[in-house]
């Protein structure tokens, strides 16, 4: 009986319509067990695996390390009955590898091989895959001839034939009219620089005005973003009581067959956290067949490729290197990863990231139940060296107002949600048809959330955390602070590139939250030195610059920074009031004392504006540990 193995070279018209026939009876798991490959009970237990997913029965047995992953190849190489061929030693020519689109031999897990006089020699990872290529194939291909070849060996041959092109996609991927790639290019900050100038020299010219304009600016930034958090706060508040009044909730609807999920981590110069990264991951309990988590490390990003080597890596994770660029971004990353993932829902974790081992199925379930307009799901941050010193425990206390009440709020408001970085999760062709990141954007995932809202997409939390590293030193703060600020200017005049249409979007509502959330945030920041000079008020009883202001207006704004003060203390006294995060409480008043940090990076985020627009002040990880009492010590 001729099985798909033994396919002779046909013209593509005959091809079309030509099926392999069916391999014995038996099937691959009872050859593999007559070989004496693995036992009944083992194909036993990978058989109900198998019905009860989309994984493949070799990919079960290699990821549960029955059979290791190049044995099993052979195996294949042997049942199919194709001719097998080190794509490694014997790389295909490029001319030829090109003659397919990137895209179809992904989906596949084939690449053009050779050429012999007319027929084309297709490698081949997947044999089962076959028939579909069969259709996938243009209908000028000609004749072909398939070959088995390994498929970390067929990827990488993917990745080096269309090295440009999925190089140049990363980039561009994102539209042109909702990316801020245009900013590049001295004549941008020809523009830019005199901007700032002219601005300058005004303040310069007439100081008098330019701190009343500057003290409006604060005023107004303070009361609007105080407002919105208020508005977020008692949202958060309002759910939390409904919540604990409701009756049980009904069972989560039960899921037939679990779906293959992607995970994305992007490493920069890693090495020192590596080991502990890959045993954190190591204890994600979701099935290690329908698991991949791609490492996504820059092509010359030595130290951490020398260290990935030196590492056995489960079966479940797979290396993906970016092809060097000047653009060197984690969106950019994150976009040529993509291309090579295969889950129907992507998920992203940090390098020092420590999810809670049922994070994945929990994300799934959720999906599961959710309409189809929630195209993402965040999860919760927290730190897991937040009592190092006073700088990791205001960061703690910061992430738990964030993340715990104020983004929370925003979902239960309505407003377009700025995703966090980590621990988001995504449905893939939800994802692929807004255009995946903005590869130029320093901020990537406020910006993503910016985009799904305008797509008419939700975003919905899940109350599974993710631990992460406190940034506990000064300086680096303030980098990783200026790069998020900065972020926001370029996110905020990409999408108000067309104000009415983003109000259209938006509607009235979001497209006012966008403008609290994004420009309110600058603003504050920016001209928080202005509001610091009412301490002169308290120190000498006057402001130079308002001397001539009424005492009612005195009076009234030393009454909204009074409020705004204790807003804010409320707010993050009840994000801290949970049994984790309560150790936190007594440090809340201090915040004061911790923003001032924040105008300092959102100067040097202006800078970097004019001169570095696309530069990424990467934050250094591994340089705290989790200290006793810290959640994930033992992580």
């Amino acid at each position: 009986m001729t099985r798909a193995s033994q396919i002779r070279p046909v013209p593509r018209p005959a091809a079309t319509g030509s099926r392999p026939r069916r391999h014995r009876p038996r099937g691959l798991g009872m050859r593999l067990v007559q070989a004496g490959h693995l036992t009944h009970q083992q194909l036993a237990e990978a058989t109900t695996q198998r019905n009860r997913s989309h994984a493949r029965l070799s990919d079960i047995l290699v990821a549960r390390g029955v059979i290791h992953r190049a044995e099993m190849d052979r195996l294949l190489a042997a049942d199919s009955g194709l001719r097998s061929v080190d794509l490694a030693r014997r790389p295909p020519v490029a001319r030829i590898a090109r003659s397919l689109p990137a895209a179809l031999c992904l989906a596949h897990g084939a690449v053009p091989w050779r050429r012999i006089g007319s027929v084309t020699v297709l490698a081949l990872a997947h044999p089962d895959r076959a028939e579909p290529l069969r259709r996938a194939l243009p209908a000028d291909f000609g004749a072909y001839h398939f070959v088995f070849a390994p498929d970390s060996q067929v990827q990488k041959a993917i990745a080096d034939a269309h090295r440009g092109d999925l190089a140049q996609r990363a980039e561009t991927r994102c539209p042109a009219e909702m990316s801020c790639r245009d900013w590049a290019g001295p004549s941008r900050a020809m523009i830019r620089a005199p901007a700032l100038a002219t601005m300058a020299l005004a303040g310069l010219t007439f100081p008098a005005a330019a701190a009343w304009v500057l003290m409006a600016i604060a005023v107004t930034a303070l009361l609007a973003n105080m407002t919105l958090k208020t508005l977020a706060a008692l949202a958060t508040l309002r759910a939390r009581a409904a919540a604990a009044g409701a009756a049980d909730a009904a069972p989560p609807p039960a899921i037939a067959r679990l779906p293959r999920v992607s995970v994305l981590v992007p490493l920069h110069r890693e090495a020192r956290i590596l080991p502990d990264l890959i045993r954190r991951l190591g204890r994600l309990d979701y099935p290690p067949e329908l698991l991949e988590i791609r490492l996504v490390i820059e092509e010359d990003d030595a130290v951490t490729r020398a260290a990935l080597a030196a590492t056995p890596l489960p079966p479940w994770m797979a290396v993906t290197l970016v092809p060097d660029s000047r653009l060197r971004t984690k969106p950019r990353a994150l976009n040529y990863a993509l291309d090579f993932c295969r889950g129907s829902i992507v998920g992203i974790y940090d390098a020092e990231d420590a999810p809670e081992p049922n994070q994945i199925r929990r994300m799934v379930a959720r999906f599961h139940a959710s309409k189809p307009d929630v195209a993402c799901l965040q999860g919760i941050l927290d730190f897991y060296n937040a009592r190092m010193n006073w700088l990791s425990r205001c960061f703690a206390i910061e992430y738990a107002v964030w993340f715990r009440m104020i983004l929370p709020g925003f979902e239960r408001l309505g407003l377009p949600v700025p995703l966090g970085g980590t621990t988001l999760f995504f449905r893939r062709d939800v994802l692929e048809a807004i255009g995946g990141w903005d590869a130029h954007n320093v901020t990537e995932d406020a910006d993503l959330g910016m985009r799904l809202a305008r797509h008419g997409y939700r975003c919905e939390f899940v109350p599974s955390v993710t631990y992460e590293e406190a940034n506990c030193r000064p300086w680096a703060w303030v980098r990783q602070r200026s790069r998020w600020l900065k972020g926001f200017a370029m996110t905020w005049v990409s999408h108000m590139r067309r104000p009415a249409r983003l109000w259209s979007e938006l509607g009235p509502r979001g497209f006012a939250g966008f403008q609290v959330l994004f420009l309110g945030t600058l603003a504050a920041f920016l001209t928080a030195p202005f509001l610091w000079s009412f301490w002169l008020l308290a120190l000498t009883g006057t402001v130079p610059f308002l001397m001539h202001l009424p005492d009612a207006a005195l009076v009234a704004l030393a009454a909204l920074f009074v409020v705004s003060e204790l807003v804010g203390i409320a707010i993050a006294l009840a994000a801290t009031s949970g049994p984790k995060h309560r150790f936190l409480m007594p440090w809340v008043p201090s915040m004061h004392l911790y923003f001032p940090l924040g105008a300092l990076a959102a100067w040097k985020a202006v800078y970097e504006i004019v001169a570095r627009p696309f530069y990424w002040d990467k934050t250094d990880h591994g340089h705290a540990r989790p200290g006793p009492g810290d959640p994930m010590a033992d992580a």
